[in-house]
């Protein structure tokens, strides 16, 4: 069997205007980045800003397993299954961050038959937006360390220093650090801390930012650090906003792909669900819904992480209405829900299966929540039984939701027309009245509560010590009546990743709060979340390699 990698390098890509054609945009309109990828400029936005919107469909999951669930390939299959019924599909899609594609989770663009091409380019460099997002980021670091080398005007406390430098690696290394020793030439010296470059506001501004002035606007705003008589200090008073947005221009426009089946995908920003908001560009999406009669995208992780972020923070800001969400699950993790051991997934287990089916409930409750009518997904393997599917099939029509068997990976499209018609069918005829889960004037701590115990069905949320003075000085800012973007494991509805299935009886603790003024949302950090992933034993970097023809192998 062909590895990712070899079936998207034996792929028939068509030229990116050829692409760009099928939805409708002229050459003037694109900025090519070689013969495959492009990035699609203001001139576009402009042109179709009165068109109507499409249909848009999000995807999500139940918790991540060890098993996989195929979240992005589900994604990829569908568009490339809409298209095949007649349907003008769009995918709209994150970027990958470098850290997992050489950590160990892997990259973002799909697997088996279902996937976005260039592959390599789209894992790696793409169009340089995270590292002009890192540049940028880096830039108001270097700025601000100069500031106070230079004699300090703003009187900033170099002990309440908010912002941090990052880097698009797992590098746990740079997690705490010291910067301006050396000597009086070098800087004064502080504590400094490095977080992964999908987890940085400059991410977040920019994934939420409708265009460069709202991008500069919200640049400004980025509380950076407080002086030694507590009075904010943010970018704006730093004079950084200029070069940082001179660095982001060309970011902020999204980039035209294609599928292994020549559909046209739009791929944008890359926040991870577990410490950031986990959704791509609201310029994206919008752009996409513009084009197409159907927009297929994506929340990274399971629903109580990406799709509840996607609804509260991206939809409620950008004014999206979704029509439909895809939750995407696997026989195999829902047996590992119910406390099959890896290894021996591929055997029938229907008791196992019926334990564990209840962490696919919660996120179909979950999502109904919101008011979207739910098709259920299921990513469906060989080892698969009928008396299995029959337990999910029964499960699904109990809760009434569609349920479709996709085989996309081995497939492509036509192993998604099942999802694609019970997709167009549920838009069709079932009404999506979609609303947010909490209203933004209530307190964090009551936002915060609504999303523990509605979503995770947690008892309600505990802060630390710590949680509430930080708390306390964002309430002093007036900087609370916003959503909140909360960091938690992905592996678990609660903090602890080792909690599986639906889980009772428990508190989500809070460990830290902080303002991303810029983007416009609170983080709220729980448990022992870091924004610094870490590498594995074995990386996956250990396998990647580059023949003397420039090809690379083992990237996937």
């Amino acid at each position: 069997m062909l590895t990712d990698i070899e079936i998207a390098q034996q792929a028939k890509m068509l030229e990116i205007g050829d692409i760009a054609a099928k939805l409708g945009i002229s050459p003037d309109e694109t900025e090519p980045y070689g013969h495959y990828k492009a990035k699609l400029s203001q001139k576009l936005f402009n042109r179709v800003k009165d068109n109507p919107d499409g249909k848009l469909i999000l995807v999500t999951a139940i918790n991540p397993t060890p098993a996989g669930e195929g979240k992005t390939t589900t994604s990829v299959g569908l568009c490339e299954g809409m298209n095949k019924i007649g349907k003008k599909a769009c995918l709209a899609l994150r970027e990958p961050s470098l850290g997992p594609v050489f950590g160990v989770k892997g990259g973002a663009a799909g697997g088996g038959y279902a996937q976005v091409v260039p592959m390599e380019d789209i894992n790696l460099h793409f169009t340089g937006d995270m590292h002009a997002i890192t540049a940028a980021n880096n830039l108001l670091c270097a700025m601000l360390d100069n500031h106070i080398q230079q004699g300090n005007a703003l009187n900033i406390d170099v002990r309440r220093i908010l912002f941090k430098r990052c880097l698009d690696m797992n590098d746990r290394a740079l997690r705490n650090c010291v910067v301006g020793m050396g000597g009086k030439v070098n800087g004064v010296p502080r504590e400094d801390h490095f977080q992964i470059t999908v987890a940085s506001e400059i991410m977040a501004i920019l994934c939420l930012a409708t265009d460069l002035t709202d991008l500069k606007n919200r640049l400004g705003r980025i509380l950076v650090a407080y002086t030694y008589d507590n009075k904010p200090v943010y970018a704006a008073d730093l004079k950084a906003v200029g070069a940082m947005t001179a660095l982001l221009k060309d970011a902020i426009n999204p980039n035209l792909v294609q599928t292994l089946e020549n559909n046209p995908a739009i791929i944008h920003g890359g926040p991870f669900a577990n410490i950031a908001h986990g959704c791509n560009s609201v310029r994206a999406t919008k752009l996409a819904m513009k084009l197409a009669d159907y927009t297929i995208t994506e929340a990274g992780f399971g629903s109580d992480l990406g799709a509840e972020k996607f609804f509260d923070i991206k939809c409620r800001y950008a004014g999206l209405n979704p029509d439909c969400v895809v939750i995407v699950a696997t026989i195999r993790a829902l047996k590992y829900n119910g406390g099959v051991p890896k290894a021996e997934l591929t055997a029938e287990n229907v008791d196992a299966l019926k334990k564990g089916i209840v962490n696919l409930g919660v996120h179909i409750e979950n999502m109904k929540k919101f008011g979207v009518p739910v098709v259920v997904a299921i990513n469906h393997f060989g080892t698969d039984t009928d008396a299995e599917i029959s337990v999910v099939r029964e499960y699904c029509e109990e809760r009434n939701v569609r349920v479709a068997f996709s085989d996309v990976f081995m497939k492509g499209g036509e192993g998604a027309i099942e999802l694609a018609n019970a997709v167009v069918d549920t838009i069709d005829n079932v009404k999506s009245n979609f609303h947010p889960l909490y209203d933004t004037e209530l307190s964090v701590k009551e936002k915060v509560n609504i999303i523990a115990k509605e979503i995770y069905r947690a008892d309600g949320a505990v802060f630390t010590p710590k949680a509430e003075k930080a708390l306390k000085e964002i309430e002093a800012l007036g900087l609370d009546k916003v959503p909140v973007c909360v960091a938690k494991t992905q592996y678990s509805l609660t903090d602890d990743p080792t909690k599986l299935g639906k889980p009772e009886g428990f508190n989500i603790t809070v460990s830290d709060v902080r303002v991303s003024n810029g983007a416009g949302f609170v983080v709220v950090y729980t448990g022992d979340i870091m924004t610094m992933p870490g590498l594995p034993k074995v990386p996956a970097a250990d396998n990647i390699d580059v023949d003397e023809n420039g090809v690379i192998t083992g990237l996937f």
